[in-house]
């Protein structure tokens, strides 16, 4: 037997396990990524924010990651530029003692996909995130889909974009208690416009073992498309009944989607 096949065996009896505890996971794919290699321990977890939140947003996965005796990370994501947003994560990665598992909640997918190709990064879990491959324009494949209702949300104080208090609550963490969704939109980091024109320059998906949380209640980021783009990766996936902000409103199913990828 292969190395590869090796990795596609392993990986389908982690997804029979999931199977059978977790009525909401999908079947795993033969293989994750088209040059996936044999999967390494980890017990680094580094966690990146997309728009709209900062590292704060993870606080709900954290303790429980901690719990497993895992060492977490949490980026402080700039939401400047790509190329800064990258840097500082490689910055973490680089810190690191080990094989790490690299999780991206919404446009630090784009993150995820870029820093994902360091050597100590040993898989990639998107929560409701941006999936590109190299090169590719996410703007317009996303405009292949229906628009999604948070988009009309966004406004501009000059060059820093922020969602309203309105957006927030209802199309970005729809599904929170009041409250709660009001503490996050409290700690909201603006971005800068040229945040937006970005490309991955690498698609880490198709060389490291990938992992998906597919949002289905979703008004940030149209839930076909993140369907679209866990399968393009071939990643092995899992659907919530969740907002945009499921490692908030369903930590636990993230957590063990994150222990699984460690695995």
């Amino acid at each position: 037997m292969n190395r590869r096949e090796f990795s596609s065996h392993v990986l389908l009896g982690l997804s029979a396990l999931a199977l059978s505890g977790k009525g909401l996971a999908q079947s795993a794919p033969a293989n994750h990524g088209a040059g996936s290699q044999a999967p390494m321990k980890a017990r680094n977890i580094v966690l990146v924010h997309g728009l709209f939140a900062d590292g704060s947003c993870w606080s709900e996965v954290i303790p429980r990651l901690q719990a497993k005796g895992f060492n977490v990370t949490s980026v402080q994501n700039p939401l400047t530029t790509l190329p800064e947003c990258v840097d500082a994560c490689r910055r973490v990665l680089d810190r690191q003692d080990g094989p790490t598992v690299l999780v991206g909640h919404s446009f630090s997918g784009m993150i995820v996909t870029e820093a994902g190709v360091h050597p100590k990064v040993s898989a990639l879990v998107y929560v409701a995130a941006r999936a590109p491959d190299a090169g590719e324009d996410y703007t317009a494949l996303a405009k292949t889909y229906p628009t999604p209702p948070a988009s009309k949300g966004i406004v501009f104080d000059g060059d820093e974009g922020r969602l309203t208090q309105e957006a927030f609550l209802n199309d970005f963490a729809g599904d929170l208690p009041r409250e709660r969704a009001l503490a996050l939109y409290a700690v909201q980091e603006p971005f800068k416009k040229a945040l937006l024109t970005g490309k991955a320059a690498h698609a880490a998906w198709r060389q490291k073992p990938s992992f998906y949380a597919v949002s289905t209640k979703d008004r940030t980021i149209d839930p076909g498309l993140e369907r679209f783009m866990a399968k393009r990766m071939n990643a092995y996936t899992i659907e919530l009944p969740s907002s945009h902000v499921s490692m908030i409103s369903h930590p636990e199913q993230i957590t063990d989607l994150i222990l699984q990828a460690a695995r």
